[in-house]
């Protein structure tokens, strides 16, 4: 798993289609429901004309988690769903990333029931994709 300023990230052995059908699967078994998908490439092709990869974004929301970071800050709304995406790197590879909680929410400033959601939706979000890793 690679780790960047703001995601977790792994390339999967799958090609696109089946590598969005895991990392919607993978992300149900922890928890979260994805309440949007947004095709990139065809919105870039429909309102700009231009091409791109293939390329998803999930906008993936645990119902609990999300409750207690509202509970805890009522903007928190602004941070949320976490957004998870998936991108055709080749014929038969796939990358799935996804947000990292944790700096995400320190947007929000020192809030320990905040903080605490935010390992929460870590911890679930880095087996999400150690499962994808692993298959």
């Amino acid at each position: 798993m690679d780790e960047t300023r703001f995601g977790l990230r792994v390339k999967v052995p799958l090609g696109y289609e089946r590598a969005v059908e895991r990392a919607t699967a993978a992300l149900k078994e922890e928890g979260f429901g994805v309440l949007t998908t947004i095709d990139v490439k065809e919105t870039l092709k429909q309102k700009l004309d231009a091409e791109f990869r293939k390329y998803v974004i999930l906008g993936a929301c645990n119902p609990t988690l999300a409750h207690r970071a509202l509970q805890a800050e009522t903007d928190i709304g602004l941070l949320l769903p976490c957004n998870v995406v998936v991108y055709e790197t080749g014929p038969a590879e796939s990358v799935v990333a996804a947000m990292a909680p944790v700096p995400a929410i320190g947007l929000a400033g020192e809030n320990a029931a905040l903080a605490g959601v935010a390992r929460e939706a870590d911890e679930r979000l880095r087996r999400v994709l150690r499962s994808l890793e692993a298959r």
